[in-house]
């Protein structure tokens, strides 16, 4: 069994949750961590297996409340050994169809949390790790990254900044001991998604993958789990792809 103290961005619901869950099973003190759910993020605490386990809250557009909260899961779990930057915001502003001003406001707040957000969260992590010797960071891209989000284009572009991230810091971090590593997922059945899993759009989405569905939180969690892992240490800078084969890149 672990023992280590991990600090999951989103995880009162859908990937993050499950991330939380796994960690937990593993033996992990985990941070669960919500911008404005403080009874979803109540819940999944109260499931969690083992002890040991808090609840901590920012909104991750803003700075001083980033750093403040990750220095508060690192104080109450006793360290920090493993961050998952998982939160994201996921809002459609298609280019023909919005007003300018609510074009650069979806731009400002995506980028915000989903790639400066992610960048202060591990920036503040990183400190803590380095104390301590060494750690790990697990970053939740998406595909749409490598094929684009038509719809969502500020999304795409933030999960491409964010693998560029998490590979440079792969680099930067490894003197210090400390892996980066990135789970890409497809379509996963959460709430965030369920709008578009719904009707002809969910058949579509569906069909993209052979097998003929999309992916269950707990399969990214398990990936995610397993590149925070002492046997993954050699994925550092490795971005995963977990689409199903709805998406091939070479």
């Amino acid at each position: 069994m672990s023992n280590r103290a991990i600090l999951v961005t989103g995880s009162s619901r859908g990937i993050g949750r499950a991330v939380a869950e796994a960690f937990a099973r593993a033996g992990d003190r985990v941070a669960v961590h919500h911008r404005s759910s403080p009874k979803l993020a109540a819940d999944v605490l109260a499931g969690l297996s083992g002890s040991g386990h808090v609840v901590v809250r920012a909104d991750l557009a803003e700075p001083a409340a980033v750093r403040a909260m990750v220095d508060a899961a690192a104080e109450r779990l006793g360290g920090l050994d493993v961050l998952v930057n998982n939160a994201a915001n996921y809002a459609a502003h298609p280019i023909t169809q919005v007003s300018y001003e609510d074009w650069q406001a979806a731009w400002q707040s995506t980028i915000g949390v989903n790639l400066i957000g992610s960048a202060n969260v591990t920036w503040c992590a990183v400190r803590h790790m380095i104390a301590a010797g060494g750690g790990c960071i697990v970053n939740v891209s998406s595909r749409g990254a490598f094929r684009g989000e038509p719809g969502q284009p500020a999304y795409g572009a933030s999960k491409a900044g964010l693998n560029a991230f998490g590979q440079s810091l792969a680099v930067a971090l490894a003197p210090h001991n400390i892996t980066v590593a990135t789970v890409a997922p497809g379509f996963v059945q959460t709430d965030m998604a369920a709008e578009h899993l719904t009707g002809d759009s969910g058949v579509a989405i569906r069909a993209q993958s052979p097998f003929g569905r999309v992916a269950l939180p707990e399969e990214v969690a398990a990936a995610v789990v397993y590149l925070a892992s002492p046997q993954a240490a050699w994925a550092s800078g490795a971005i995963l792809d977990l689409n199903g084969a709805s998406y091939l890149r070479s």
